[in-house]
């Protein structure tokens, strides 16, 4: 409906036709709308827009409709209650947000009892999910229930039966045998088969790669024509192929598609990617509309190395990392192993030169020049898929060594660093500052090249650290980031200052922010640093429950701000130093 205006009430009465008995603005009604799937959205909610509507029957675009109903300008009493991917919550802005409830997939336990449940033989089970931690990689994406289905599909089939052929270690290998186990499945009634199982995955891919780049998640009729797909041949590959793609029902009662996943997505349009290029030497990045006449015969003219180096900036740049997985599965499928396998699926898949130690050292460069560890940490996934490891091997020897402090590591060091924390085996719960500050490195620097680690960590200690106002404004972040999963923070014995606590009272106002602990003894903390902490206290989404600001010295103004976020029904703190 993205082309047409209406009022809120027309959009109503469309969908739920007793609406139009009701006066859905009067006091007689408590409204509740559901957005489900936020990151599905083929409108464009522009929060930064101008237009402000307050009636219900004042016509506008779906889009500024949903827009003002989301802010509050349309029936302000309403409830809203939105879910989405967290890439795409972001797109709310935060004083419209008053409580944030996160599903983390399964943790580590979890992980196992699927497995168990999954497959009935136990031996086989126990085999599967020792495969799976010893390759970080997997187990780590083994979070998502998804990827468990897919993997338990895989290994069942590939250990049960003794198949020939390596067991997969990486994603982009895991992926692939799954997309040869699918369309090895055939309907059981039979049909006449009007197109190839390999020129639908070719017209798939290609859906999957221009709907990725868009952003997009559900496509409509039109997006499967243009990328040659009859919607009789998507009804007929969709039974022979359902756990890649399906089509629903829509709301409206038109059809809607989507993969199962968008993990299922992003593997299609990495494989159209790399095909695109090794038959029709053709790179997808580029189009006629987007590129001059004179520059368009070079662009098209590139090797794969050059591909995957399109595809690095482009992922670096892209907005919340939405091609990340996409390039883990590009460069995957340069290896031969890869190669072999394709080639069970498609006759042909076409050749050229490629030197992967030219990626290799792209990728290596692009770390070295990138200032944000958290960006690179993809890169180093990618290295992982192309089985390089040097710069983690680095870093663990001097993990191992205990020498860690006294080393002066380069920012490639420091990003494999931040990669080797976060996926090591002993998940690090609790993060001790002091394990990493050495002559070399001051609280504040170590706290910033670290801040991943920390936004993942339940305990932050930080005592006696020297960590300043600098420190601070990374610690705020990290109380900020979506989803944020620090509980506890011990900040005593450091120099923080009135300013550091204003940094961080802002953090605890965050709809994000979960700290439930915070420890500010003998910090510099004083009537200003009261004033930022009332204010936090008062905060709707503050989870605060025990603060301690023993040895500051605060003044009787400075209580007396802290008494008033007290009195406040707001305020959840249970205890107070």
């Amino acid at each position: 409906m993205k082309d047409k205006t209406l009022s809120l009430s027309d959009l109503l009465h469309v969908f739920y036709p007793e609406t139009k008995e009701m006066d859905i603005s009067s006091d007689e009604y408590k409204v509740l709308f559901i957005f489900d799937g936020l990151d599905e959205c083929r409108l464009s909610l522009d929060f930064q827009s101008d237009v402000r509507l307050c009636d219900v029957s004042e016509s506008a675009s779906v889009d500024m409709l949903l827009m003002n109903l989301i802010v509050g300008n349309l029936l302000p009493s309403a409830l809203i209650w939105i879910t989405s991917r967290p890439a795409a919550a972001d797109l709310v802005p935060s004083e419209c947000v008053h409580r944030v409830t996160e599903v983390r997939g399964f943790n580590d336990p979890q992980k196992e009892e699927y497995f168990r449940k999954r497959i009935s033989d136990q031996s086989l089970a126990d085999i599967i999910i020792s495969h799976l931690k010893s390759s970080r990689s997997l187990y780590i994406m083994c979070h998502i229930p998804v990827f468990c289905w897919i993997s338990a599909t895989v290994l069942e089939k590939m250990l049960s039966e003794a198949e020939s052929g390596e067991i997969p270690k990486t994603l982009t290998q895991m992926y692939t045998h799954f997309l040869i186990l699918q369309t090895n499945i055939k309907q059981e009634k039979d049909y006449e088969k009007t197109v190839k199982d390999e020129d639908m995955i070719l017209k798939l891919g290609k859906l999957a790669f221009q709907q990725l780049v868009k952003g997009n998640l559900i496509f409509y009729e039109e997006d499967l024509r243009e990328c040659g797909i009859e919607e009789t041949e998507a009804s007929v590959y969709s039974g022979l192929c359902t756990q890649i793609f399906r089509e629903e029902l829509g709301l409206n009662h038109g059809k809607v598609f989507c993969f199962v996943h968008l993990s299922i997505q992003e593997h299609l349009a990495a494989l159209y990617a790399h095909l695109s290029l090794m038959k029709k030497n053709r790179n997808v990045f580029i189009t006629l509309s987007s590129s001059p006449l004179k520059h368009l015969k070079k662009a098209l003219n590139v090797s794969l190395s050059e591909l995957h180096q399109i595809a690095v900036r482009k992922a670096l740049k892209s907005k919340n990392g939405y091609l990340d997985l996409f390039l883990r599965f590009l460069l995957g499928l340069s290896l031969e192993s890869n190669q072999t396998l394709l080639r069970e699926l498609l006759t042909q898949t076409g050749s050229c030169s490629y030197n992967k130690e030219e990626t290799v050292e792209y990728l290596k460069q692009k770390i070295k020049r990138n200032r944000s560890p958290e960006r690179s940490i993809n890169l180093f996934h990618c290295l992982n898929e192309l089985g390089d490891d040097s710069l983690i091997q680095e870093i663990q020897d001097y993990l191992k060594s205990g020498k860690i402090r006294e080393t002066k590591l380069s920012s490639s060091q420091w990003s494999a660093l931040v990669y080797v924390l976060l996926t090591s085996e002993q998940k690090m719960d609790v993060f001790k500052l002091k394990l990493f500050i050495g002559s070399q490195n001051t609280a504040d620097e170590v706290l910033q090249k670290l801040l991943p680690v920390v936004k993942e960590s339940k305990l932050v200690q930080l005592m006696d650290c020297g960590v300043t106002y600098e420190g601070c404004a990374a610690l705020a972040s990290a109380l900020k980031s979506n989803p944020s999963h620090i509980r506890n923070m011990n900040l005593s014995l450091n120099k923080v200052g009135a300013s550091g606590v204003k940094l961080l009272s802002d953090g605890l106002k965050d709809p994000h922010c979960k700290l439930e602990k915070l420890r500010l003894g003998k910090c510099g903390v004083t009537d200003e640093g009261c004033a930022a902490l009332a204010s936090a206290l008062r905060s709707n989404p503050s989870h605060l429950r025990d603060l301690d600001l023993s040895l500051n010295k605060l003044g009787d103004s400075g209580l007396k701000l802290l008494s008033d976020g007290l009195k406040d029904p707001q305020c959840r703190l249970e205890t107070l130093r």
